[in-house]
C-alpha cells in the first residue's frame, strides 16, 4: 500500500513538472515572438547573416530574463 502510494506521488510530480515545463516553454516562445515583432527588421537575418552582436546579446538577455520570471512564477 505504501509503495503504490509513493509511486503515485512520484508520478504526480513527474506529470506536474512536464506540464509546467510545457507551459513555461509556451510562454517563453510566445514572448519571444512578441519581442521579434516589436524589433525592427528580421531578427534571424540580423543575428545570423549580418552578425549583429548587440542584437544577439539583447535577445539573449531578454530570453534569460523572461525565463527567470517564468521559473519564479512556476516555483512560487
Amino acid at each position: 500500500m505504501v509503495d503504490s502510494l509513493q509511486q503515485l506521488i512520484s508520478f504526480k510530480y513527474i506529470i506536474a513538472s512536464l506540464v509546467f515545463s510545457a507551459i513555461g516553454i509556451g510562454v517563453l516562445s510566445f514572448s519571444f515572438i512578441i519581442f521579434d515583432k516589436l524589433t525592427p527588421g528580421n531578427l534571424w537575418k540580423e543575428i545570423v547573416e549580418e552578425h549583429n552582436i548587440a542584437l544577439a546579446i539583447t535577445t539573449a538577455a531578454f530570453t534569460l530574463a523572461i525565463a527567470q520570471i517564468i521559473a519564479a512564477a512556476i516555483h512560487g
